[in-house]
């Protein structure tokens, strides 16, 4: 089942690296001049709209929450990617100096995913995604608390801990959507 899981998990962030190079090429790395709190609360509009379309049962605005999900996952990495860029100054970048980044990015937290997969068992596969939504939430509520500490933390893993988790939740999130079949329609 893990390697199943490892499978899904790639297949779901190649669709999402697809769309961030169509992005990068379209908009240029305009995210870069976002600093981290900036691109935390992009990643809680696109959670908040999911949970307000969970809730309500409706949507007005015709773009699903597959999709919403997908920007979570290249929002969340843009920020590991601002957090490995701090010292370089350089807004404009071209995809092809970013592609090795995002997937250092990815790569990194496939691995956290498959010791946490290991340890609980795949847990994720009997959650709802309404509960992962939730995690999702709560994943950035802890962000934005350590955040406004300026990083500082007494016993808590960090930010980029955080980003990985709101990740792997989001992947799961599509994979129980059937992304994988479905495509972002």
């Amino acid at each position: 089942m893990i390697e199943k899981t490892a499978s899904e998990y790639n297949q779901v962030i190649k669709a999402s690296k697809v769309l961030f190079e169509k992005k990068t090429k379209d908009y240029g790395t305009a995210w870069r001049i976002l600093r981290l709190p900036s691109i935390t609360d992009q990643i809680y509009i696109k959670a908040q709209r999911i949970r307000s379309i969970q809730e309500k049962g409706v949507q007005k605005v015709d773009e699903g929450i597959a999709g919403e999900f997908v920007a979570i996952i290249n929002y969340c990495v843009m920020a590991m990617m601002q957090i490995d860029l701090m010292e370089n100054t350089t807004m404009e970048m071209e995809y092809k100096d970013l592609e090795p980044l995002y997937d250092k990015c990815v790569q990194d937290t496939l691995e956290l995913l498959q010791n946490k997969n290991h340890d609980y068992g795949e847990a994720w596969r009997t959650m709802r995604v309404s509960s992962m939504t939730d995690i999702i939430l709560m994943k950035l509520l802890r962000v934005k608390q350590i955040e406004d500490n300026q990083g500082k933390t007494l016993v808590s893993e960090g930010v980029k801990a955080n980003y990985q988790d709101m990740i792997n939740y989001s992947v799961f999130s599509l994979i129980k959507l059937d992304f994988l079949t479905k495509g972002s329609e």
